[in-house]
């Protein structure tokens, strides 16, 4: 709109979309129109609104957005309450509450968490689980323990974000990542054969050459999360998109699925600071929110890259480390002993709990089945602990918690470039001890041969040119690129922002990726 309006006398114009311009990628491209001599400025927004049918109500979610050339504060309207009007003419009510203030491209104003930069002391530690496509990959463990690969540890235990939040499945998932056609077919027939008659028929009909040629390995088996999860005995996950932002510990034997966000770590204090109040009120500012649910979203990119965990000392650590220990604890016992309550319905009662608002009937039932008294004095106890680890004082606002943590991210990146970095799993992200590097130099000593000084194009400062140029640079290659071989074409381009988007073009279907390599 700004572009197609821009010197033809137009003033201000306004949108209507859906409540996914929050997130990452829709966002920078709003950015690019925000920044420069001839930025525009955000009047009005409302970042998640109902989208009203007078017959079925809130069906979807929308934002509305108002802009001018210039620079100009805006007023940001948020939703207060929203129910079904008694009124037909009206059909649904939703009340406003409004402040003012520098709207960000996030449609935020306050602290500027589109400021916030990726550190590499999180680097390579939060990814995503596998995806397997194909039904016959999930068995049960009753048939599972039949199969004659069975015993020899390829068929491993398998969640989703539903087995997660809700009751476990209990479910089983071949696994034959490291395993030719020809080696799967003489070593484990049985095996062969039932993925053959389960597997084979639909891969087939994918239009990715790589989804039919190797139809027995899952789509995308997350090589880089097998090689970070490969020593460690536990892991922690959060569901991508849920109502409640939580995080659970999982046996290092069990496969994340695409759904879950896997963090590559077993350190309980890590669990601690993921679960505190400071890093959720962080992560649901910072993911956009999803679906008729509106349910937050973890984006690993904007929630966890860009964070900065607190420099705990050990003895602050080893507090962290016991609560964190208590609450996974505490969590699975409670539904060892019910086998059916969920930790969503545990958490919908801490909610209530928290609100003081009265637990009745069945919540009731839920809050005793769940000890749900204890569960909030442990997520108090780790509050209390983290915001130590800090500095800070446990009762901050909201807005001083993105505050504060804004601020931190931009000391943690002043220091990373002076060649300190945090890190958090040194054994792993740093074995051999090394500063901070070159990010250019180290991505071309990485490619072995990296591209000609003279045939390299200054990286575009606006996100269209750069999603074009990528695009471009894709069509022209002929074989897979990782990002790093993409970004190596352009003078100043970071491998973070090209993974970005080259991630982004793969969810619109502009891009494929496989193990890490991408083509047009």
């Amino acid at each position: 709109a700004y572009d197609a309006k821009k010197g033809k006398g137009t003033r201000r114009f306004g949108l209507i979309t859906t409540n996914s311009l929050r997130q990452t990628f829709n966002r920078r491209v709003l950015a690019g129109h925000m920044e420069g001599k001839k930025a525009l400025s955000i009047l009005f927004a409302i970042p998640d609104h109902p989208w009203v049918d007078a017959g079925d109500g809130a069906a979807v979610r929308v934002a509305m957005t108002v802009a001018e050339m210039g620079e100009a504060e805006g007023v940001l309207a948020t939703v207060k309450t929203e129910a079904k009007s008694g009124n037909e003419s009206v059909g649904y009510e939703v009340q406003l509450y409004s402040i003012s203030g520098k709207i960000y491209p996030n449609l935020r104003t306050g602290a500027d968490l589109g400021s916030a930069v990726p550190l590499n002391a999180n680097q390579n530690i939060a990814l995503r689980g596998i995806c397997y496509m194909g039904d016959g990959f999930v068995i049960s463990k009753k048939i599972a323990k039949e199969f004659d690969s069975y015993k020899d540890g390829k068929i491993k235990n398998y969640q989703n974000g539903r087995d997660v939040n809700a009751v476990s499945r209990g479910v089983m998932i071949i696994d034959m990542f490291d395993i030719s056609e020809k080696e799967l077919r003489k070593k484990y027939p049985q095996t062969f054969q039932h993925l053959k008659d389960t597997v084979y028929p639909s891969r087939q009909q994918s239009n990715r050459k790589s989804y039919r040629d190797k139809w027995w390995i899952f789509a995308e088996p997350r090589s880089e999360w097998r090689q970070v999860s490969a020593s460690l005995n536990r892991y922690f996950v959060t569901t991508m998109t849920a109502k409640h932002r939580f995080f659970v510990a999982m046996d290092s034997d069990t496969l994340p699925d695409q759904g879950l966000i896997p963090f590559g770590f077993s350190d309980w204090w890590l669990l601690s600071a993921l679960s505190s109040r400071i890093h959720v009120v962080w992560a649901t500012a910072s993911g956009g929110r999803l679906g008729v649910g509106n349910d937050p979203r973890y984006n690993n990119s904007r929630c966890f890259d860009p964070f900065p965990f607190p420099d705990a000392t050990d003895a602050q650590k080893k507090t962290l480390r016991d609560l964190g220990e208590q609450l996974d604890a505490h969590r699975k016992a409670r539904q060892a002993a019910h086998p059916k309550l969920t930790l969503t319905q545990m958490y919908n009662v801490l909610e209530l709990l928290r609100a003081e608002t009265p637990i009745e009937g069945k919540d009731r039932q839920i809050y005793d089945d769940g000890q749900i008294g204890i569960l909030k004095d442990l997520h108090d106890r780790i509050d209390a602990a983290t915001a130590d680890a800090y500095g800070w004082p446990v009762d901050l606002s909201n807005e001083q918690i993105l505050e504060n943590l804004v601020a931190l991210n931009k000391e943690r990146a002043a220091e990373e470039a002076r060649g300190h970095i945090r890190w958090l799993r040194p054994d792993y992200q740093n074995p051999e001890g090394k500063g901070a590097t070159d990010t250019t130099a180290q991505s071309e000593a990485d490619l072995g041969e990296a591209a000609p000084a003279a045939a390299r194009t200054v990286w575009p400062k606006a996100l269209p040119d750069q999603i074009t140029a990528i695009r471009a640079t894709l069509e022209a290659l002929e074989t897979p690129a990782t990002p790093q071989q993409v970004a190596i074409h352009y003078k100043g381009a970071k491998k973070a922002a090209v993974d970005e988007i080259l991630q982004s073009l793969t969810t619109l279907g502009l891009a494929l990726e496989e193990n890490g390599h991408y083509t047009a």
